[in-house]
């Protein structure tokens, strides 16, 4: 059977169905309460939340540093396989809007959840590292098709994107109904200009 790791614990890659369903639950739970409460959320409240034991929870997760790193890298995985839907099925401009959106959802949902893997891990480790390598290529791809398509400017790059989106969401945390303005003011800096085609 294979294993695969998440903070340094290996756990099967292949598991029952009814335990499928409780690591999913888990990770739904862990996320939204990790979202609403930080990333130091009481575990015994997200194993209620998610409708299972603590003693479950730890059977899926054996450590905190566990739990945390698996929410981490499926929020990750969530938000690039989101582009890939937004690069197939919508235009360009709107792929790059959309998946911008999707990223500063994403990042006001971390409450700490970073910080605290850094923390323990370490900015080099692997969950951080590919989980930023994905991220980065993921707004590369974004941007490069839609400059291509003439709608952003050509002298912008993936870490331009994702600063601006970022300083708009810690900017905005104490006002979050500015967040989507502020998203639509930075779409109009980066659309293309005339004299850029």
């Amino acid at each position: 059977m294979t294993t695969e790791t998440t903070a340094g614990h290996e756990r099967p890659a292949r598991m029952r169905a009814d335990a499928q369903r409780s690591h999913a639950k888990l990770l739904v739970a862990a996320t939204a309460t990790f979202a609403e409460n930080g990333a130091d959320a009481p575990l015994e409240d997200i194993a209620r939340r998610a409708g299972v034991g603590i003693g479950t929870l730890y059977r899926h997760f054996p450590t905190r540093l566990d739990l945390q790193a698996a929410v981490y890298r499926s929020q990750v995985n969530a938000v690039c396989e989101r582009a890939e839907d937004l690069l197939e099925g919508a235009p360009p401009e709107q792929a790059f809007a959309g998946w911008i959106r999707a990223l500063a959802g994403y990042l006001v949902t971390k409450r700490g959840l970073s910080h605290s893997l850094i923390s323990s891990l370490g900015r080099d480790s692997e969950l951080i590292s590919s989980c930023w390598i994905a991220m980065r290529d993921t707004a590369d791809r974004l941007l490069v098709h839609a400059q291509e398509a003439g709608v952003v400017r050509p002298d912008i790059t993936a870490m331009d994107v994702m600063r601006l989106v970022h300083g708009i969401v810690v900017s905005s945390e104490q006002a979050p109904d500015q967040a989507d303005r502020l998203l639509s003011l930075m779409f109009d800096g980066l659309r293309a200009r005339p004299a850029d085609s």
